[in-house]
């Protein structure tokens, strides 16, 4: 298999290649703006990584890959809209830029290109990669609002989070990695286990993301640091938190995700604090740790050989190990 660089490069000119400027520009300049602002593009080429070690050949998966991306960026552009976020990868959001309407309508173009690309398959391949889609999508949609229905209650459980982050961003990982497999012709059997492997490196890649947005390097992290916290989310390390701390934590934790002051430092700081001393910071890379060896414990099933099954293993580690 080829290095991460490769396909990354190869990914990105691909992308330059078929997603161009066109009119009207008001409508798909904003496409373009988000698709270069860059970042890991962990789906695509996860999409790309399995479509090789299924068939020693990743081209054929591009417009998968493609269209991977591309809905992964339509859901960011509506993201930040409901979360009135400032930045994306360090630079201004779709909607700071522009305006409100416009990151809505650019972004329901791109929903409509990412499924677009499948027609670029034949008949059995499109209906496969189809309803993959059609079912992923859905969840995300489900995910969100499970994300957003939490922040206006108070008994969020673990196990309640974890389902919201498996279905906004863990299916979409799985996803990828199984629109990888069909366009290579995979067994069902193999699709399956790719995806199982793809769903629960993505549990553990969105809990490394929750850590990071609250102790992650400002410079690196490309988002606002402590954003989370700004907007009461209710992530497992509030609710680990909540259930470690004594009774004077947990009343000024809960105080701290009930107001938004207009200067929110005091209270970032204040409740990383009571993150780390609670000893939830800790069970949250403990919890990154237990979800990345389950999903390395999947990978032994798949009937590809051992060196492949090592480079999606570094992959993995590599990714439990980001800063970004």
């Amino acid at each position: 298999m080829q290095k991460i660089s490769h396909y990354h490069s190869a990914f990105v000119s691909y992308l330059e290649e078929n997603i161009q400027s066109k009119e009207p520009a008001s409508l798909y300049d904003p496409i373009l703006y988000i698709l270069g602002l860059g970042g890991k593009r962990l789906r695509p080429i996860l999409t790309l990584m399995t479509a090789e070690a299924f068939s020693d050949w990743y081209k054929n998966a591009l417009d998968a890959a493609l269209s991977v991306e591309i809905f992964h960026n339509f859901s960011l552009i509506h993201d930040d809209i409901m979360d009135t976020a400032p930045l994306r990868r360090g630079q201004p959001t779709v909607h700071e830029k522009w305006d409100v309407n416009t990151g809505i309508l650019s972004g329901d173009a791109m929903l409509i290109l990412a499924y677009q690309l499948f027609e670029r398959y034949d008949a059995n391949t499109f209906q496969d990669l189809a309803k993959l889609f059609s079912r992923t999508a859905l969840q995300v949609c489900e995910g969100q609002q499970y994300d957003m229905d939490f922040e206006t209650r108070e008994d969020v459980s673990v196990a309640e989070y974890l389902k919201m982050i498996e279905f906004k961003t863990a299916v979409l990982v799985g996803a990828a990695m199984k629109m990888g497999a069909i366009v290579a012709s995979a067994s069902k059997e193999d699709q399956n286990y790719i995806y199982e492997f793809g769903r629960l490196l993505g549990i553990a890649f969105q809990l490394q993301d929750d850590y990071l947005d609250a102790f992650g390097d400002p410079k690196t992290f490309g988002k606002q640091v402590g954003g989370d916290i700004i907007e009461n989310k209710k992530t497992f390390l509030f609710i680990k938190a909540l259930e470690f701390s004594n009774e004077d934590d947990r009343l000024e934790l809960q105080h701290l995700f009930g107001i938004t002051p207009s200067d929110p430092s005091d209270k970032i700081e204040t409740v990383k604090q009571i993150f780390q001393t609670s000893g939830s910071a800790d069970a949250t890379r403990k919890e990154i740790e237990n979800y990345t060896k389950k999903a390395f414990t999947v990978l032994d099933k798949l009937s590809i050989p051992e060196n492949k099954k090592e480079a999606l293993k570094i992959f993995g580690d590599d990714l439990m190990n980001r800063r970004v």
